[in-house]
């Protein structure tokens, strides 16, 4: 579709669970995107999921037709594990091919699977992979299989293809032989807060604690976070912040491992001046996973002027580059070592500090993905 560079978009986002949320870091992904190109005269509707919140209806907000300029439509949905993403997507790509836009993104594998509709209908398709997702340890046989079909879609449907990391850029071209652009994901500047809220709630303050924050999924290491942390000596606490996402059990598991030591709090899930704050007042963050696409918690913590612990996997590591320490993925005395060492040392913690903010925000600009973005659609 060759556009002049100005001209006018109908743009239509699906796969995301719905917007504005925070539910994961897909809908983050859809609601900034969406808002700033709507922002600059764009056509956007975003096709959300029905039902209620991963984390619970309680965190349900009320239903809106226009959100900041873009135009949201719920399509019908089956509220099943595994069948929530692919009923809301073929509802959604069913829509997007008789309507008139046209440029249909498609977020994560899983969706990709419809993304032959609108293609059949003429329309121009980009599909953003987030992550691998078929590696994700919540998945059964038929879900995986599933993801994989999405996958393939993809890679032999769409017009463009963009991808978080450069490894997930190498997968493809090693398994697939497709080219794909790297576009990584972007930061805002975030409001910094003193503690008020998780001081009331929890008993937290400043630089009293380590904070996890984010989905409440196996390959986050959780397990081996607990594990090491139980071993570390120090006074400050553990907050895991965050809610399930069809992970209940695992959720469960991991407060069984925490109960026996009172220094690790479970907050579940939090949006708002309790993210602001927990975020604002953490002594470290950390990342431990063993799978990730484009860690947006990481960009966010780093942004509020965190030290940050991650593990070395590559999708942390390019982030981080030498600003933040390291561990080696899965090892739980390698972590448990850092750890102590951080809790230690304030010094080496004020030291990495010092520099996150400044050097996350050069790297990682939500404007300059906007504009990449589009022009892929424009091609």
């Amino acid at each position: 579709m060759k556009n002049s560079k100005n001209k006018h978009l109908r743009i239509a986002m699906i796969g995301h669970k719905r917007i504005p949320s925070r539910e994961g870091g897909i809908e983050i992904v859809v609601e900034e995107l969406s808002t700033r190109m709507a922002a600059l005269g764009h056509d956007v509707i975003c096709y959300n999921r029905g039902g209620h919140h991963v984390s619970g209806k309680e965190f349900d907000r009320i239903k809106m037709p226009i959100y900041k300029g873009v135009t949201l439509k719920t399509v019908p949905t089956i509220h099943q594990k595994g069948l929530a993403a692919m009923s809301s997507s073929f509802f959604g790509a069913i829509t997007a091919a008789f309507s008139r836009c046209d440029v249909v993104h498609f977020h994560a594998e899983g969706p990709c699977a419809m993304l032959w509709i609108p293609k059949f209908m003429g329309k121009r398709c980009v599909a953003t992979i987030h992550g691998l997702d078929h590696q994700r340890a919540k998945w059964g046989r038929f879900a995986s299989a599933y993801i994989m079909l999405g996958e393939k879609c993809a890679v032999k449907f769409a017009d463009e293809i963009i991808v978080l990391s450069e490894g997930v850029q190498k997968y493809f071209k090693e398994t697939y032989n497709r080219e794909t652009r790297f576009i990584p994901n972007g930061v805002n500047r975030p409001e910094i807060r003193e503690a008020q809220l998780i001081k009331d709630k929890f008993g937290l303050e400043k630089d009293e604690y380590i904070l996890f924050l984010g989905r409440i999924v196996p390959e986050k290491g959780l397990r081996y976070l607990i594990e090491a942390f139980k071993q570390v000596q120090t006074n400050k606490r553990l907050v895991i912040a965050g809610g399930a996402s069809d992970t209940d059990e695992f959720l469960a598991e991991l407060q069984s491992m925490a109960k026996d030591d009172q220094r690790i709090i479970f907050t579940g899930f939090v949006q708002g001046q309790m993210l602001d704050e927990l975020y604002s007042n953490a002594y470290v963050y950390t990342l431990p996973s063993d799978l990730e696409g484009m860690p947006l918690s990481l960009l966010e913590g780093m942004s509020y002027g965190n030290c940050c612990l991650v593990s070395d996997i590559d999708e942390c590591a390019s982030v981080v580059e030498d600003k933040a320490v390291v561990f080696k993925k899965s090892h739980v005395e390698d972590l448990r070592s850092k750890m102590q060492m951080l809790c230690d040392d304030q010094n080496l913690v004020a030291g990495y500090k010092n520099g996150a903010a400044d050097f996350i925000f050069e790297k990682y600009n939500w404007d300059d993905v906007t504009a990449e973005t589009l022009e892929l659609y424009r091609k």
